[in-house]
């Protein structure tokens, strides 16, 4: 079998709610999502979700290769990068390639890829999380009441900005999970929103209200020195790891023990995520995937590896065209039977221009400039959390 040329399309996904976090957020809740359609010879095709960058100069190291060769061709794909560099949208582009090439390793065998990779149980333990920074309280309430009544007893919210306000939207949340469970938890994702002392105060005085499980992405994602600062500091377990562009990005947290929970994001593709939880696992720390809706083949690793925790699941809706075989129950994914990363394409309902993923100046992926640059705790509502 022969890889002989791509597709890119891109579809949408609306998701009924304004979503975001303590950067900012998309008040129209529909965001871009770019597919890639790998063809072969054999006419097996493979689709993978990530992002479009880089994809035209990736293609000329794997034209013509057995895309089953997945390891080799992760490498392939990773050298031929050398001097540009993988970061960033690039390794997005890697990991949609990657999840295609998966997604055409199991088709060819007729297996779904999570049993290819070695699962047995086609159940994934998740935790329900709302990108809800812009979510009053009748939101929350709408969007985890609705997780909980699905099985769902943990969630993480966002925040960062005013003590108070995320005191009370934890507690809310908690109260709300404490219906279906004596010990519901909640997490708090700051987005990489602190620095060191203001992150130890913020977390102080948070939970002298409310006990959080973990808080994700304190500080800046290479900062070691400070997240193990932080880790001595506080007693929430520290969660990293979802922008790290390169299982070498993951060495200096480690080396420095500055993590409690590793996470790698569902774009970066189904090799990544396999080898960031090969080598937490040789650290005997426990890995969370996250952003799931953005790659579903990379589920399909969860059930496959000794020490997944929990996944994230955002929305039980799928972005326009695309339909996933797994159902959101139980508190968590059932994977379903379908050969391949499960992921049918309608390409009737999709355009083939490449579009940034979440753009805009108001959303997410903007960093505030003063971020990261305040000492003290606020307590009234600032107006990103408004």
């Amino acid at each position: 079998m022969k890889i002989t040329g791509y597709r890119l399309i891109n579809t949408t996904l609306d998701w009924g709610r304004p979503v975001g976090d303590v950067n900012g957020f998309i008040a129209s809740g529909i965001t871009a999502l770019p597919i890639v359609i790998v063809e072969t010879d054999e006419g097996i095709e493979g689709v993978g979700m990530g992002m479009h960058d880089g994809i035209p100069q990736l293609f000329e190291a794997v034209e013509g290769e057995d895309p089953r060769a997945t390891s080799w061709l992760y490498d392939r794909m990773i050298a031929r990068m050398f001097k540009n560099g993988h970061a960033g949208g690039v390794f997005g582009g890697i990991g949609a390639l990657d999840s295609a090439f998966w997604d055409i390793k199991a088709k060819a065998l007729g297996e779904p890829l999570w049993r290819l990779l070695g699962g047995r149980d086609r159940y994934i333990p998740g935790y329900a999380s709302g990108l809800d920074i812009a979510l009053d309280s009748a939101g929350l309430t709408e969007f985890y009441s609705f997780m909980r009544d699905r099985g769902f007893t943990a969630a993480k919210l966002k925040g960062g900005r005013n003590v108070r306000h995320d005191a009370e939207r934890l507690a809310l949340v908690r109260d709300m999970l404490g219906e279906a469970t004596d010990e519901p938890l909640v997490m708090l994702d700051a987005n990489e929103s602190w620095n060191v002392p203001q992150a130890a105060r913020y977390i102080q005085h948070l939970e002298q209200n409310v006990e959080i499980a973990w808080v994700e992405e304190p500080l800046r994602r290479w900062d070691a020195s400070g997240l193990r600062r932080l880790r001595d500091t506080i007693s929430p377990a520290i969660a990293t790891g979802e922008n790290l562009t390169g299982l070498e990005q993951y060495r200096q947290l480690f080396d420095a023990e500055a993590v409690d929970i590793v996470q790698a994001a569902a774009v970066w593709g189904v090799t990544h995520s396999l080898r960031v939880a090969v080598a937490a696992h040789a650290r005997d720390l426990p890995v969370s995937p996250i952003g799931m809706t953005s790659n579903p083949s990379t589920m399909a690793v969860a059930t496959a590896i000794p020490n997944h925790l929990l996944t994230e699941v955002t929305t039980p809706q799928m972005p326009a065209g695309v339909t996933v075989d797994y159902d959101v129950a139980d508190g968590g994914l059932v994977l379903g039977d379908r050969p391949g990363g499960g992921i049918s394409i309608d390409e009737s309902v999709h355009d083939g221009a490449a579009d940034f993923v979440w753009g805009g100046e108001g959303g997410p992926h903007v960093r505030d400039g003063r971020t990261g640059l305040e000492l003290g705790v606020r307590r009234s509502v600032g107006r990103r959390a408004e």
